[in-house]
């Protein structure tokens, strides 16, 4: 075996925010063998998925990978849990609707739930869409699925951050794992004459980090990725917003959903966590100005406002180049709407353990590696573009966008024919996503599925009622929000 078809056993990580941390812990956790070097250098104030607290469900999986418990991740790294986002303004009159996480509707018959909903819709005598979904119907009551048996067990929970504590977190179990780190900054990105491959990185205190393989968590100017090229696909046409401000409040009642305001300009969101609330305004600099952001906010209730990031949304085509992958900020950047910063963050780290190649990082392998990769921000791009595409508001900034991406383009048009959704590898979101914010703001197919008439209306309508029946019953048998938040708090002394 020659060195360069030998196992990669030495990898280098850049950037001390929480994408890197994650980076650092999942990497020496679960690839058996692996040293692994942190370059802890402060995230940048564009990284925006070093600096969102809200995640989706998808990090508690994240978690148990790396075998850390609830205590450990949400408990006493200061998080809280979130159900879900409640929808208001983005459709003109239409009331706000509830995005929360997991099945919406229970299928029977030979058509899909939403085409009963769809035909009872039609002849004016449906129920909320939501009201068919747990999830919202937990949020909206302000409780928690617990236990997580019956009609409640699919129910998905995300996590809302105290960032400072769960960085904190995440560095002290990989120091725990063996992680060397190395604080300061990376000033010179040294690169081999022969392949392009980085052979190390040169510290502005002078010392010297190698490695097999380097992933890059620094951010969006992409410290080590961007030596290499600086190849980007811009979203800017698409989607406007690139300006974020963000502040806290005080407490307010804890919930388990996040409001979310469409604005003349852009979007805000409302949060109460445990001692705080957490705020925040995103829009396109070209339609408000920064003083009328932080004032808006102020409005809200902010109090403590921080000044305003600046951001440009777009991905790298090819994360991966030759021995270095960029993750975060320094892959993708993406506004916080629908929370999915981190991740896609944690998902291209999962992605690099379960495609980690040897040492000679072979082109075949790393073409199938960034295939996945855009084919998952792709559709990340286009669930948050749905948001913008299909709502009802009349200012500027909401008219006139660009011709949509093909794959966005076909998905609308498949939904407001026929009520069907294209099938797509490596979706974020499911089905019942793509449905309730399609419903919520008010899209409606010009036809319903044919095979709903094999069912008779009144059928649907009773099979309807009664699972909207059994989920109130379970959502009175599950606990308070608050109850149960501090009722595990005390359970671990706190």
């Amino acid at each position: 075996m020659t060195p360069l078809d030998a196992p990669i056993t030495r990898i280098a990580v850049v950037g001390g925010g929480i994408v890197g941390w994650s980076a650092a812990v999942a990497l020496r956790r679960r690839v058996p063998g692996v040293a692994v070097t942190i370059v802890a250098t402060p995230p940048p104030p564009d990284a925006l998925a070093d600096r969102i607290a809200q995640t989706l469900p998808s990090t508690i999986g994240f978690h148990d990978d790396l075998g850390l418990s609830e205590d450990d991740a949400v408990l006493r790294a200061g998080g809280v849990w979130r159900l879900g986002s409640a929808f208001e303004g983005w459709a003109g009159d239409l009331p706000a609707y509830v995005h929360a996480y997991g099945p919406c509707g229970q299928p029977f018959g030979t058509a899909s739930f939403h085409h009963h909903w769809l035909r009872a819709a039609r002849a004016g005598t449906a129920a909320p869409f939501e009201a068919h979904a747990p999830a919202a119907m937990l949020a909206r009551a302000g409780r928690m699925p617990i236990p997580p048996a019956g009609i409640v067990a699919e129910v998905q929970a995300a996590v809302m951050l105290d960032v400072p504590r769960y960085r904190a977190m995440l560095e002290a179990f990989a120091r725990h794992l063996g992680v060397e780190v190395r604080d300061g900054e990376v000033a010179t990105v040294r690169r081999r004459g022969d392949d392009g491959f980085v052979d190390a990185l040169l510290l502005t205190d002078g010392t010297v980090v190698s490695a097999d393989l380097f992933v890059d968590a620094s951010g969006p100017r992409a410290t080590v990725r961007g030596a290499i090229d600086d190849v980007r696909e811009d979203w800017q046409r698409w989607l406007r917003c690139d300006r974020l401000v963000t502040a806290d409040g005080p407490p307010e009642r804890m919930t388990a959903l996040d409001q979310v305001h469409a604005t003349p300009a852009g979007w805000r969101w409302r949060t109460p966590t445990v001692d705080r609330t957490s705020h925040g305004l995103c829009y396109a600099g070209a339609f408000l100005a920064e003083a009328d952001a932080q004032e808006a906010l102020a409005t809200a209730g902010a109090t403590a406002i921080a000044p305003a990031v600046a951001f440009r949304q777009g991905t790298r085509p090819e994360p991966w180049a030759h021995n270095c992958v960029a993750v975060g900020d320094a892959a993708t950047v993406i506004e916080p709407l629908d929370f999915t910063n981190l991740h896609l963050a944690h998902s291209a780290i999962d992605r690099i353990v379960a495609m980690l190649p040897g040492r000679a990082c072979h082109p075949l392998e790393i073409a199938d590696y960034n295939r996945q990769a855009q084919a998952e921000v792709g559709r990340v791009r286009d669930f948050v573009l749905c948001h913008y595409a299909t709502a009802q508001r009349s200012e500027p900034f909401w008219r006139d966008l660009a011709a949509l991406p093909d794959s966005l383009a076909r998905t609308l048009a498949a939904f407001r024919e026929r009520g069907r959704l294209p099938f797509f590898e490596e979706e974020t979101f499911s089905r019942d996503d793509w449905l309730t914010v399609l419903i919520g703001q008010g899209t409606m197919p010009r036809r319903i599925d044919p095979l709903i008439e094999t069912t008779d209306a009144a059928d649907s309508d009773r099979a309807m009622a009664a699972y909207r029946a059994a989920i109130g019953q379970a959502v009175s048998r599950c606990p308070d929000l608050d109850a149960y938040f501090y009722s595990q708090r005390k359970r671990l002394g706190r």
